[in-house]
């Protein structure tokens, strides 16, 4: 006598789990703008390629010894694979329960993420689900109240360290499920699709008396724009899944790998004829910091994150010659590039993902410093500043900063690591010190211009004076600055550079002593 009644009856079980939560909760998902977390992984991964793990996993009913009802888990996981490189997925179900973790049976993202870990793999979690506990209904079905703990925190934190973990949320998500797409190297929204809160609009409404919509209170909007909780936001689901694929792309599998290189189609050696003009002569005017940055970097190859938060600082993965590396650039047209307190945020989290993954750093700098004003000072800048400082000198990849034009105050101090080679280039447009003088000349020169029967006059005198001595030229004579270039050779240098930087990388591989902070 063979097994197949049992083999049958797999099938049989299997069939019942791929049925979600039902006909009517699946109309309900796709009446909502949302996919189904199963049509998520379909499109997700190369084709073919996703192998579930614990697809039996629910809640049944039997009669007589026989199934008469099934309810899957409202996780499915598994392995699968984009562009051919293995990954495991988490994804909710929220035609089951909502997404809550009660609906999740026997811990089964825990599990992915124990996968993640042992295979030294990429984690994607596709979220969509409520908090950690499920509603107030659960207490009728356990007769009891609990502790609240987050199982498997443990291992979500050990893995920020270990492999790239990448969250989309992709409806409204709060609770434990905010916190999963936080806790993350990289985070998308969809726009008037997904929401991210702490706890929904009737619990704050109870809570605080204040009534908002889902979308009003944690829209991508909020989060992409004001927050900074989530780093990119896009118009739809495939999207999303196309932002996931392409990040992956720059990173290795894992922190004892390095990063992948790609095949290179421009040439290391170009030159743009632009580059010697794209800075203004004329000090208070602005220049657009990413058609610069897409002169140098590799033709098409620039991926921006974050683009809507910490404005006057650009973020985002890029190839020189192939090679995957992480780029920092100020933007003269936001706050004319000074760090504020979210700028300050923004770059501390992304220099240490590049530490994290090994990934080179170029930083392109014009930096009048930090933002200064009551604003600034409300905000915390000082306290941000100091800790972008600390994620700079901590962190052990290659750097290189290349000087566009101004350096200026503490800020400016922080465009690479002094305590180290701090390799650095600069722009003939090159511009530093402790402070612009034309804002300094008034503090250090204030009794002289008060004393003065014209103090306009004066002011104009010390300020010509003191922009004979502003020149580059003269800190190079000082050995000050190493080098001063024509703009137009900056790609082939840093091409020469990346090479070299990834000599070194093998030396990198491994944990770091400080580990992904979210």
């Amino acid at each position: 006598m063979s097994w197949q009644p049992e083999v049958d009856e797999i099938k049989r079980r299997v069939e019942l789990a791929k049925q979600m939560g039902g006909e009517a909760n699946v109309a309900r998902q796709h009446n909502n703008g949302r996919l189904t977390v199963r049509e998520r992984i379909d499109r997700l991964l190369d084709a073919n390629s996703f192998h579930e793990t614990g697809t039996l996993a629910g809640k049944a009913t039997y009669e007589n010894g026989e199934l008469v009802s099934f309810t899957p888990s409202n996780v499915v996981i598994g392995t699968g694979r984009i562009e051919n490189r293995r990954v495991v997925v988490s994804g909710d179900d929220f035609t089951v329960r909502g997404g809550a973790a009660d609906g999740a049976v026997g811990y089964k993202a825990v599990y992915a993420l124990k996968m993640a870990r042992e295979f030294k793999i990429p984690l994607i979690c596709l979220i969509d689900g409520t908090g950690g506990g499920g509603s107030v209904k659960t207490l009728e079905t356990m007769q009891r109240t609990y502790v609240p703990y987050v199982p498997g925190w443990e291992e979500a934190v050990e893995l920020m360290s270990e492999v790239p973990v990448i969250a989309a949320c992709l409806g409204p998500t709060a609770g434990l499920g905010a916190v999963r797409v936080v806790n993350s190297h990289f985070s998308v929204m969809v726009k008037n699709v997904s929401q991210l809160f702490v706890a929904g609009p009737p619990v704050v409404e109870r809570g605080t008396g204040e009534k908002v919509t889902k979308e009003e209170l944690g829209g991508a909007h909020i989060h992409a724009r004001n927050s900074g909780c989530v780093d990119n936001e896009v118009e739809t689901e495939d999207e999303a899944f196309a932002q996931i694929r392409r990040v992956l792309s720059y990173l290795p599998s894992n922190v004892w790998q390095i990063p992948p290189r790609s095949e290179n189609r421009d040439d290391p050696t170009r030159c743009d004829e632009e580059l010697l003009s794209i800075i203004p002569r004329d000090r208070r005017r602005t220049y657009d910091i990413r058609k610069l940055l897409n002169l140098v970097l590799d033709h098409d190859s620039f991926f921006e994150i974050e683009r809507f938060y910490g404005k006057p600082v650009v973020i985002g993965l890029a190839r020189l010659h192939g090679f995957p590396v992480g780029v920092m650039a100020n933007d003269p047209k936001q706050l004319g590039g000074s760090f504020d307190a979210d700028a300050c945020e923004k770059a501390t989290r992304f220099i240490d993902f590049c530490d994290t993954f090994h990934l080179p750093i170029v930083n392109f700098v014009d930096q009048p410093g930090f933002l200064i004003g009551t604003k600034a000072e409300r905000e915390g800048t000082a306290r941000y500043g100091a800790r972008m400082m600390a994620a700079i000198y901590q962190s052990t990849v290659p750097w290189v900063a290349m000087i566009l034009r101004r350096v200026y105050g503490v800020a400016g101090a922080a465009h690479g690591k002094h305590h180290r080679l701090n390799l650095r280039y600069a722009w003939p447009s090159g511009d530093w010190g402790s402070l612009p003088i034309e804002g300094g000349v008034l503090a250090a020169y204030k009794r002289d211009i008060e004393a003065s029967p014209n103090p306009a006059a004066r002011t104009q005198e010390i300020e010509q004076m003191l922009n004979e001595l502003r020149s580059p030229f003269r800190t190079a004579e000082a050995f000050g600055i190493e080098g001063i270039i024509d703009p137009r050779e900056t790609r082939p240098i840093l091409c020469d550079w990346v090479a070299q930087a990834y000599e070194l990388l093998p030396l990198e591989v491994g944990i770091k002593r400080r580990g992904m902070r979210p």
